[in-house]
């Protein structure tokens, strides 16, 4: 385990720019630890130790991965992310668990957040619907990047007709959310739910779109043709009193 870990840590730090790591920041509003080591070649070195890890038993890879998030480096944990795309083939229910602490523990940021939900979080879901009752403990968490999670966790499944109505339902709990990154991340929820789904998706909005935050609504519609979406941004005139 010290072996890769050294050897993605020495190469993280053999490709670090300055120059990308303050533009990196800027796409952050809080400070993100970076090594500034650009996405394309952070991809590279994920996929080029996974085909080492892939072969080591799963509680192994938990720990490297465990290590990867707890050090608190963007790309550090962007490389356990996009191993957890090869999660799939041996994860088992119990698992949700160790996903739930990551979250919970680890997820500082955007990034991180949707780099483990997509993927590791969402196959999981597909695999055992069941769990994904989870997703409104997230949904209803005081820790807003959980928050995040609750959405972002069912955007792939929900590119694959799963969870409409869970989608919905975990929708209205984050609806008033005050966090814009929230809003975000259900906004684009519903955008993945209406490509299969669109006009479900269009009568949800209209019927909120007068208390939805506007950021939420705006990428909610945005696959939408053009008459539905001017149809959801019109503001509704308000009643005048008697």
């Amino acid at each position: 385990m010290d072996e890769i870990i050294q050897t993605i840590r020495e190469e993280l730090e053999r490709l670090a720019d300055p120059t990308v790591r303050e533009r990196e920041q800027r796409f952050f509003k809080e400070p993100v630890e970076l090594y500034g080591v650009k996405a394309n070649l952070v991809t590279k070195i994920a996929n080029a130790t996974w085909k080492r890890v892939k072969a080591y038993d799963k509680p192994e890879i938990f720990a490297i991965c465990e290590e990867l998030y707890s050090s608190g480096k963007l790309e550090e944990a962007s490389i356990a992310s996009k191993w957890g795309q090869g999660f799939d083939a041996f994860t088992e229910k119990r698992d949700m668990e160790r996903y739930l602490s990551w979250i919970h523990q680890y997820v500082t940021n955007w990034a991180t957040c949707d780099g483990l939900c997509n993927h590791a979080v969402g196959d999981i879901l597909m695999k055992y619907p069941e769990l994904v009752a989870h997703m409104y403990e997230l949904a209803k968490s005081e820790n807003r990047w959980a928050r995040r999670a609750g959405a972002v966790s069912l955007i792939l499944p929900a590119r694959k007709g799963y969870f409409k109505k869970e989608a919905f339902e975990i929708c209205d709990i984050l609806l008033h959310d005050p966090e814009d990154l929230v809003q975000k991340g259900y906004g684009w929820l519903l955008k993945e739910v209406s490509r299969l789904h669109g006009r479900e998706v269009l009568d949800y909005v209209q019927k909120r779109k007068r208390t939805m935050p506007r950021t939420a609504l705006r990428y909610a519609i945005e696959l939408m043709p053009e008459a539905d979406r001017k149809a959801a941004m019109a503001k509704e005139p308000v009643e005048k009193s008697r």
